[in-house]
């Protein structure tokens, strides 16, 4: 039994020995067949590459010339090699991965942009079409009729009979007249009918019956809505006094409002089309009669008023309508889907699709938006592609290698927003001074320690290490500079 365990032992320790010496020799081989690599020949490390300077991916606008920790998040800034320059406009994916990221491109495209807005808006009065009913002469009011405010009445429509005592008096002396046929005299007595406020058929009807008739049957010239109604029986009525006041339904006005963002686009004769609730799916059609002048200060909407006709009378005021208002322009412009935009809030953003699956942010200056078509104003060019989807995950991407996309020549307001906080200077370095500051408020920016550029050397001048100053700065494409830096009183 023992002579076996002596063999077993004696072979296991064999292979052992072989193994070591086969795995020495396979090493050996390995390294004489690799090639010798002088000095010459082997790539520079990261301390001997140029540093152009330092930045923090997250925020890769703001340039630092020194390494350290990042002013604004909790980790080291990160180096710009001088051998990636020429390539740190673009990041590059291979085209084979562009499918599994979700990437899909668009062309931009030239053509003529039709569009709409879709606004609300309330029927109203016509107050061009309104009828207002006086009496001619003073009488006394004999009978009324059953009429009350909010009636639609036809036209000619009987509202009161008055008594008109003058009247009696001034035809008994023009029957008198044409009885003795004198031309002179009855045209004359025909002519002071008239002038006591008796409507000419009245005259016609005393002359062809020669009775007198002295009473006068008030009623509505047009049809439409009885807005008031100021007669009741056995009053007195003077001259002049308003006795019924009748709207118009034969056309309504449509009182839309439009915010005032779309306020310049909208134009006297634009068309427009109307969907009321009351009557689906039928659409009316009409114009912008008038733009008012005043813009509503509650809603900033700025009130428009078009012109529906309304010859069955079946649109009421009060009724609400869904407006579109139709616009076109007979210039061609260049657009893109709406979804390739990245809006920052500053800027807005495209990343532009090139060959060889190269991708770099364009700042775009983005025109009118409609059906899911903006317009662009500047920065890109016809038939070139732009990123549709996924472009979300490519800017962040550019972000964290610190690709910013060049300003658009865009002319800046006349005066940039100043922010401001107080500080101590902790060094001056030529045209850069490094603060431990106070929060910006207008910014949401807390206190911290950073470096920021001098908008002009003239700044530090009498200013040290460790005064106390007040600083202005405002935001620019680089980042944030400094504006005016003021030491605060009370300091030698």
């Amino acid at each position: 039994m023992s002579t076996r365990i002596w063999k077993g032992a004696l072979l296991t320790g064999l292979s052992i020995a072989l193994g070591a010496a086969g795995g020495y020799w396979f090493a050996q081989q390995r390294m004489s067949a690799m090639p010798e690599t002088s000095a010459e020949q082997s790539p520079k490390t990261p301390d001997e590459r140029e540093v152009l300077y330092w930045y923090d991916p997250m925020v890769p606008q703001q340039k630092f010339d020194k390494p350290g920790k990042s002013p604004f998040m909790d980790m080291q800034l990160v180096p710009r090699y001088a051998d990636s320059a020429a390539d740190n406009a673009a990041i590059s994916i291979d085209p084979s991965l562009t499918q599994n990221l979700g990437l899909r491109l668009a062309t931009v495209t030239r053509g003529v942009l039709a569009s709409s807005l879709d606004v609300v808006g309330v029927l109203a009065f016509n107050e061009r079409d309104v009828a207002v009913i006086q009496a001619r002469t003073a009488g006394f009011v004999e009978r009324v009729y059953a009429r009350a405010p909010g009636d639609v009445l036809e036209a000619n429509a009987p509202l009161a009979d008055i008594l008109v005592p003058e009247w009696a008096a001034a035809q008994e002396e023009f029957l008198a007249l044409k009885r003795h046929g004198e031309a002179d005299l009855l045209a004359a007595a025909r002519q002071r009918l008239r002038l006591t406020g008796m409507p000419t058929a009245l005259i016609t009807q005393v002359e062809r019956s020669g009775k007198v008739q002295p009473n006068l049957i008030l009623t509505n010239p047009i049809s439409g809505v009885l807005q008031e109604l100021n007669v009741r029986e056995g009053m007195t009525v003077a001259a002049g006094v308003t006795l019924a006041r009748v709207n118009g339904l034969s056309s309504v006005w449509l009182a839309v409002a439009v915010p005032e963002s779309e306020a310049g686009s909208i134009v006297v004769g634009q068309p427009v089309e109307a969907r009321l609730p009351a009557f689906p799916g039928t659409v009316l059609n009409g114009t912008v009669s008038a733009i008012l002048p005043e813009t509503n200060p509650d809603s900033r909407t700025l009130r428009v008023r078009v012109e529906l006709p309304n010859p069955d009378g079946r649109l009421r005021p009060g009724l609400t309508a869904q407006v579109r208002l139709n616009r076109s322009t007979e210039q061609s412009v260049l657009w893109v889907p709406s979804e390739a935009l990245i809006r920052t809030g500053r800027r807005v953003l495209v990343m532009l699709a090139e060959n060889a699956g190269r991708y770099r942010p364009v700042e775009v200056q983005a025109g009118q938006e409609n059906e899911g078509k903006t317009v662009v104003l500047k920065g890109l060019e016809e038939g070139q592609q732009v990123v549709s989807s996924g472009q979300f995950l490519l800017d962040s991407e550019a972000s964290l290698k610190g690709i910013v996309a060049r300003a658009l020549d865009i002319p800046a307001p006349a005066a940039a927003a100043l922010h401001e906080a107080d500080g101590q200077i902790v060094e001056i370095t030529g045209n850069d001074v490094t603060l431990a500051h106070g929060p910006f408020k207008t910014l949401g920016m807390p206190g911290m320690t950073m470096a920021f550029p001098l908008a002009a050397p003239a700044l530090r001048q009498g200013l040290k290490t460790g005064d106390k100053v007040r600083v202005s700065v405002s935001q620019t494409d680089d980042g944030l500079r400094v504006e005016r830096l003021e030491k605060l009183g009370g300091q030698p």
